[in-house]
Formats: C-alpha cells, structure tokens, sequence
C-alpha cells in the first residue's frame, strides 16, 4: 500500500467529518492516536472535547445552543487498562463495558451499526490501542450501510500487530462533501507518523478546512510504561 500525505489528505478534501489515525512514533517508542471531528450544522460545531480522567468527552460550547444532543455528546475516548479505545460515537461505552467482560474489540461491535442519522447514515467508525509487555498492536473498524441502504449493515475490522516504525493507518467517517454524505470506502489509510508531538498535532489541525474543523485530539503513549501526553486543541475558545 502506498503511503500517503497526510497533510494532502486533509488540505484537498472538505469535509473527511470524524477521524481517527492510529500508528507508532519514527522512533518505535510510542503509540499514537488522533481523532478529530468536523462539523456543517451549528448544532455539530458548538462543541468541545475535555478531558475526563484518563479518556476526553465532548461538551457543548455554548450550551444555550445545544439543539439534539444524541449524536454529538459522547465520550471519544476511554481507558480500560493497558487498552486506549478511540471511536465516533457513544459506541466508546460498549466496547469499553464489553471489553471489560471479557469480549474482545469485534465481537463488542456486533451489537452496533452505523449512526441513525438519515439520510447520511454515517458510518460508527473505531479503534483500540493494546499495549502490553513492551509490545504493541492496534485496530480499526468501520461499520457502514451498504451504499445507504439502511437495511444491511457492513462491518469491517482491521488489525496491525506489531506495526512498523513511522507508520499508521488513518480511516475518516466520509469519502468527501455531499448530500448525501458519503461513506468511506477501502482500507485505512497508511500515513507516515512522525516522533514529534506537537508537529503532528499543529500538521493535522492546520490542514483540515478551516470553516468546518471543530477539534482535535492527539497522544502519545510511551510503549514501555504506558504513561502518555496529549494535546487538545477546539476551534471555540
């Protein structure tokens, strides 16, 4: 698979929605994860994430705006151990809840389909982060309509093990702009990961579109330890 440029990626697609990028540090020592989130409504840009615990949330800028919550108020990121689990949607809490009982990342989505958000569907897009014993692996999964028929749901779940040096794999809720929207398509897609933090937080916030960026989350776990840094940045001050 050919590797490509994050910062095109970003700069020539509008509106990619919600993503995530997962992979390891240049220099092999950490895992990374970002996740950032976009919005065309009022209702989806007056947000924010924050921090709660170990994990972030999202919360209304201006609550007094806040319109339907269901969709957009969800925590994108939770801790279950030595387990980092990133996704779109309120679907944190399942995988997290059973995870915790034993289940394992795929067969925690088996109770999940996409978004109910006619007539865009968008899809419940995923991913986990397993340090253990200085090893390292991560996954990704999309479940999406079958080309927008709510009928049928497609479930799909990628798996890296042991990923290599300076490389992750970025999957993102839309294919581009629309109406309606229209749902990724293939695998993730390879990435360079660089070892600087703030470099790579500043590359994806600077090239997503100005108008429709909401915020950005980014952070680096140190493999042998598991303790981390994290950077968050909201266009809502």
């Amino acid at each position: 698979m050919k590797q490509l440029s994050i910062q095109q990626e970003l700069s020539s697609n509008s509106y990619p929605g919600r993503g995530i990028i997962i992979g390891r540090s240049a220099d092999g020592t950490k895992a990374v994860a970002a996740y950032f989130i976009m919005g065309r409504s009022q209702n989806s840009r007056n947000r924010i994430f924050v921090e709660d615990g170990d994990g972030i949330r999202t919360q209304a800028f201006d609550p007094s705006k806040l319109e339907d919550p269901s969709l957009i108020i969800y925590a994108p990121v939770r801790v279950l151990g030595n387990k980092t689990i990133v996704t779109n949607g309120d679907q944190t809490d399942t995988i997290y809840e059973s995870m915790d009982r034993q289940m394992t990342f795929e067969q925690s989505l088996r109770t999940r389909e996409f978004e109910p958000d006619a007539p865009n569907y968008t899809p419940r897009i995923s991913g986990i982060l397993h340090l253990e014993g200085g090893h390292y692996n991560y996954a990704l999964s999309i479940l999406k309509s079958s080309h927008g028929d709510p009928s049928s749901c497609h479930r799909y779940t990628f798996a890296y093990e042991n990923p290599k040096a300076g490389e992750g794999h970025f999957i993102h809720t839309y294919m581009h702009d629309g109406n309606p929207l229209p749902s990724f398509e293939g695998e993730p897609k390879l990435v360079s990961i660089p070892d600087d933090m703030d470099a790579f937080t500043d590359l994806i916030w600077t090239n997503l579109n100005e108008e429709n960026k909401v915020s950005l989350f980014v952070r680096y776990i140190h493999i042998a330890d598991g303790t981390f840094k994290t950077r968050i940045i909201n266009k809502n001050q």
